[in-house]
């Protein structure tokens, strides 16, 4: 997952392995597991309070049970009868599911779409300071990357990723793909 702070929360995390201090667990936050999502996001680290980029690892465990979890931010008549129905469900949630067009490294909008997740309430505070394995500051890695993000691209390094494929039928239902 990435996330992307001010100075005083992301460092905070990255030294402590877990969020507090300033970081605020009364807000929904909101974490991408696409790291050209997070770039496009955050100005790749300079959209103001979005200075510092972290990257957070989780167990797949535990990211099933978010997937789990996620009611979407718009109304989907295959996943609920009626809009009353969602709205109760978003009101209920932890998790909130929103698909956005991704973006390629320059920010213009590509055919794909990226996920991101909005966290509150109790697995949000299991997020932030049980179910971390690690917390790291890439901000340098992201400003060095910075410099490279026209096209043709030959310069730019970013993070390996390949596509997720949940085990859980409730999870693939959410995200409206097929199980395996």
């Amino acid at each position: 997952m990435y996330q992307a702070y001010r100075p005083e929360i992301g460092h905070y995390a990255a030294e402590h392995g877990r969020f507090g201090g300033a970081f605020s667990f009364t807000r929904m936050s909101w974490v991408k597991p696409n790291f050209l999502w997070m770039m496009y996001r955050s100005g790749w680290g300079t959209k103001s309070g979005q200075e510092v980029t972290l990257a957070v690892r989780l167990s797949r465990t535990f990211f099933e049970e978010i997937l789990e979890a996620a009611v979407p931010s718009s109304f989907d008549p295959s996943l609920f009868n009626t809009r009353d129905e969602w709205q109760s469900a978003v009101q209920e949630s932890s998790v909130r599911l929103q698909w956005d067009p991704d973006h390629d490294p320059a920010g213009i909008k590509v055919e794909r779409r990226a996920v991101q997740l909005g966290l509150r309430g109790e697995i949000l505070r299991r997020y932030g300071q049980e179910e971390c394995i690690s917390i790291t500051d890439i901000s340098e890695f992201v400003e060095a990357e910075r410099a490279h993000v026209s096209p043709p691209y030959e310069n730019l390094v970013t993070p390996a990723e390949s596509v997720y494929l949940p085990t859980s039928k409730t999870a693939c239902r959410n995200l409206k793909i097929e199980s395996q």
